[in-house]
């Protein structure tokens, strides 16, 4: 009898599953680093923790580059929009009417 081994293989989780929110990476690595500082770990347990921490610390890392490279991303495409704006049709003076003085 055959059986199909792709049902009891472990599921990987999608790249965006994996990665937690930066909030949640953050509040773990406090966590982590709290329990290093506090001490009494075995050498093992504290190494488990740097490793943790320093993984911790490198998907916060890589999060703000990500917002960091969004952000200028958005700033630029706004700024060049503006420059065509600019550039295409100036706007007209504004000139309050007797109305707006009220």
């Amino acid at each position: 009898m055959t059986t199909d081994d792709t049902d009891s293989k472990p599921k990987r989780a999608s790249k965006k599953e994996a990665q937690p929110s930066f909030e949640d990476a953050f509040t773990q690595l406090k966590e982590t680093v709290s329990a290093l500082e506090a001490g009494g770990l075995t050498l093992d347990e504290a190494t488990k923790l740097f490793d943790k921490g320093m993984r911790l610390a490198k998907a916060c890392n890589e999060l703000l580059t990500a917002a960091e490279l969004k952000i200028t991303r958005l700033q630029r495409s706004f700024g060049e929009q503006m420059a065509m704006i600019d550039d295409e049709s100036p706007l007209p003076n504004y000139e309050p009417d007797e109305e707006d003085d009220a």
